[in-house]
């Protein structure tokens, strides 16, 4: 049980780390969404900063293949049926964000010692939306892994019942912002707001549950006391 915590709490601060730099810092600087060619010519400008972005997006994805199997261990014991259920949705989510890398990396070979945005920027765009469409499917994915995650929380008599609720929280916004992203043509124009909706509570969310498996896995045991009676 130490263990596992060490290890998820671990991994999930290696995803917030790589993510947020990769997401946050790189791709979204990177991309102008009104205009497709300084879009395209920021990906050749900033080739090296792109690959950087890509392999954080590669480090968030192995720490996410690993915390399928940490949380699988810290959870079975509550309800094995349940636990796998929880990491075949997580497993459904790491496998489309790995089909989405696909995308990135072509955009990345499509601009690789290009000179010019001449033909290429109706292809990155392409590209650039097939890569959202595929993370927005699998974070919906992710959301329902969230949901079974923080019922299998609240059920245990070891995570605190409070985890439970903001991981339920947290899923409902990555569901929320997911389905508003795939079904609503004007989404650009709510986007600050679906924003808030989804990166407020996941970000307290799992940062709790991260915060927590850390505590957990680098608690040191008391030692024990042996009184001489005299």
């Amino acid at each position: 049980m130490k263990q596992l915590a060490r290890i998820s709490g671990i991994a999930y601060l290696m995803i917030f780390l790589a993510g947020f730099y990769a997401n946050f810092a790189v791709l979204e600087s990177l991309i102008d969404s009104s205009n497709s060619i300084i879009t395209t010519k920021n990906f050749i400008n900033n080739h090296s900063q792109f690959r950087n972005g890509l392999l954080g997006f590669i480090v968030m994805l192995l720490f996410d293949v690993v915390l399928i199997w940490s949380l699988f261990g810290l959870t079975k014991s509550i309800s094995k049926n349940i636990s796998y259920l929880a990491s075949f949705f997580r497993l459904l989510h790491a496998l489309l964000f790995g089909v989405a890398l696909f995308k990135l990396w072509k955009i990345y070979e499509l601009t690789f010692n290009a000179s010019n945005t001449s033909g290429l920027q109706n292809r990155v765009s392409e590209l650039l939306l097939n890569f959202d469409i595929l993370w927005t499917v699998g974070l919906l994915f992710f959301g329902i892994h969230l949901i079974i995650l923080g019922y299998l929380a609240i059920k245990s008599t070891d995570i605190p019942k409070v985890l439970g609720i903001l991981l339920i929280l947290a899923a409902i916004g990555y569901i929320i912002d997911g389905i508003a992203k795939l079904c609503m043509p004007n989404y650009s124009d709510y986007k600050a707001i679906f924003e808030v909706i989804v990166i407020m509570p996941s970000v307290i969310g799992e940062f709790s549950f991260t915060a927590w498996l850390l505590f957990k896995g680098f608690k040191r045991r008391k030692s024990k006391k042996f009184v001489t009676v005299l």
